[in-house]
């Protein structure tokens, strides 16, 4: 009786045991179908609102060869931060005109980030980057050091429209032609600074014909020989 009994208990306890193994596999193999999607499917990270995040952007490589027009440009777009974000603080102490002051606000700001990145790019493609404008550049801040009120926007506005008109060649160039994923970055950031600043300088109502006219020149294309 007693050993009835005992077999009895050790059926039912293996029978538990069982049960308890095959619900654990069956919430195993759930886990696992709805971790992958289903066959043939990527699998999807949840955010934790239990919807699907968004996938991390691929980080800008290195890849394609430098050009020697690559490595002007970079050159170049450090030199304008040189003397374009003084130029930017002399607009908020000089300038007699509100739109003046906030075309120099947009120049510290745009300019700022253009030399963070291009400064980046330089400790990774090793392009060695200037720490001073050129002769040219400097002078154009001491001119502008030593100008107040409505001379100073006037030369302010004359200046730096001419100079991003004339940049701003040179970027669809690098962007059109460069095969390198950092410049090609640094070329599309530059672009919409340069359109940025160019409309900025416009809405001051200084920028003369002449300007234009000296823009226009300097960017004209070079007749083939």
């Amino acid at each position: 009786m007693s050993t009835h009994r005992g077999t009895s208990r050790l059926t039912r306890v293996r029978a538990i045991v069982a049960g308890a193994v095959a619900i654990a596999a069956l919430g195993a193999a759930t886990i696992v179908i709805t971790n992958s999607g289903g066959v043939g499917q990527a699998s999807q990270v949840t955010d934790a609102h239990g919807g699907v995040a968004p996938e991390a952007p691929a980080p800008v490589g290195n890849s394609g060869p430098l050009t020697d027009v690559d490595r002007t440009f970079m050159v170049k777009v450090r030199q304008a931060g040189l003397w374009e974000i003084p130029a930017g603080r002399f607009a908020q102490t000089h300038a007699s005109s509100e739109a003046v002051k906030r075309a120099g606000m947009h120049l510290l700001d745009g300019h700022s980030l253009l030399d963070q990145l291009v400064r980046e790019d330089s400790a990774v493609t090793g392009v060695q980057l200037p720490d001073q404008a050129t002769p040219e550049q400097q002078d154009w801040d001491r001119q502008l050091a030593n100008a107040q009120g409505q001379e100073f926007d006037k030369l302010f506005v004359s200046l730096l429209r001419s100079s991003h008109g004339k940049i701003f060649a040179t970027i669809a160039e690098v962007r059109a032609s460069t095969q390198n994923d950092l410049v090609r970055r640094l070329a599309r950031q530059a672009n919409q600074t340069v359109m940025d600043h160019m409309e900025v300088l416009e809405d001051t109502g200084l920028v003369t014909t002449q300007t234009l006219e000296e823009v226009g020149t300097a960017v004209a294309p070079r007749p083939a020989k």
